[in-house]
């Protein structure tokens, strides 16, 4: 079985072939981060039409460099849901007349159903069900894997996600965007006691996660620091900052484990890629002897593999869509 997958859902226009499943033939990523980079985050309107301009020449490429044509493929997946919303229209809109016209199966996919999927193309042994913790710029969810397309969303953010909060403490420490890769990178040189952070407490759900008050303490202590005229050490800084987060995602999904019974944990996402998250968790898991499965660090951003290996996984569930598909800038895994 052979799957074509097609994502455009933020700022990398991505295509990639998957082989039954879990075998990646191909893979093909067109960033946008150094055209973004200059005005501090994703411009929308700026995303959605460099999608229109690289989208043709990404999937070619995919095909291409899998050695097949559209007569080979057995469906086109592809991102519908959640993301920018011009951004997943080049995509979907591609994607439906590449299906219509060649009469393979439309395939939609949930965008962090492809983020949890990317552990799938990691391990060859993993299968549900099982915890994820799926952690991103946008999105910091705990998620009941039941099944290959069952869903439970355990606990959410109230406000920010676990990556907003690194990208906006990075932005006011005077690092580029995007900000999370170099608050990891300066957070090797630190010292992860050397500030206090908060760790905010949410009310109503024990497994929810509010990064807003944790983002909020860390730009007023840089700029009560400038106004005193004082620089604070930012290595220290965004070790303590990453040591906190990597602290609260951990200990939110040890005790949704803990309290639900599983033993097998995965870790899902772009915040996935981050070294103190990572080693957190995998600690945490060692320590209770809990089974733990992360992405390779090339699979936890977007990327076509992941939503052609859940597509792959949608298509053997029956789950198809027609020309009537249209994107969604929100919705909840459970509503797929």
């Amino acid at each position: 079985m052979l799957i074509l997958g097609i994502e455009s859902s933020c700022d990398e226009t991505a295509a990639s072939v998957v082989r039954d499943c879990r075998t990646i033939c191909s893979s093909v990523i067109s960033t946008q981060i150094e055209e973004h980079r200059k005005y501090g985050g994703v411009v929308p309107e700026i995303a959605s039409r460099r999608h229109c301009e690289n989208i043709l020449g990404v999937v070619r490429k995919a095909l291409d460099d899998a050695h097949i044509t559209l007569s080979d493929l057995d469906g086109i997946a592809v991102t519908f849901a959640p993301g920018l919303i011009g951004a997943l229209l080049v995509g979907v809109s591609f994607a439906k007349a590449l299906a219509m016209s060649c009469g393979k199966p439309l395939i939609p996919v949930h965008h962090l159903a492809g983020h949890i999927a990317a552990d799938y193309l990691t391990h060859p042994q993993l299968e549900p069900p099982y915890l994820c913790l799926v952690a991103s710029g946008g999105h910091s969810h705990i998620v009941e894997v039941q099944s290959y397309t069952k869903f439970r969303v355990i606990g959410r953010t109230r406000d920010d996600a676990a990556g907003e909060c690194f990208d906006k403490c990075a932005r006011a420490m005077g690092f580029p965007y995007p900000g999370g890769v170099h608050i990891d990178n300066a957070a090797q040189s630190g010292d992860p006691k050397a500030f206090k952070l908060p760790h905010p407490a949410v009310a109503g759900n024990e497994f929810d996660f509010s990064f807003s008050g944790l983002k909020t303490a860390v730009i007023n202590m840089l700029h009560n620091a400038e106004q005193k005229g004082t620089e604070l050490n930012r290595n220290d800084l965004a070790a303590s900052l990453q040591y906190t987060v990597a602290g609260i995602l951990t200990d939110k999904t040890m005790a949704a484990a803990e309290a639900l019974g599983y033993t097998k944990i995965a870790l899902a996402g772009g915040v996935a890629a981050n070294t103190g998250v990572r080693a957190a968790l995998s600690a945490a898991c060692a320590k209770r002897g809990f089974e733990f499965f992360m992405p390779e660090k090339s699979l936890c951003g977007d990327n076509g593999a992941m939503i052609a290996c859940q597509g792959s996984y949608n298509f053997l569930a029956g789950i198809t869509a027609d020309e009537s598909l249209n994107a969604a800038a929100t919705m909840s895994m459970e509503d797929i």
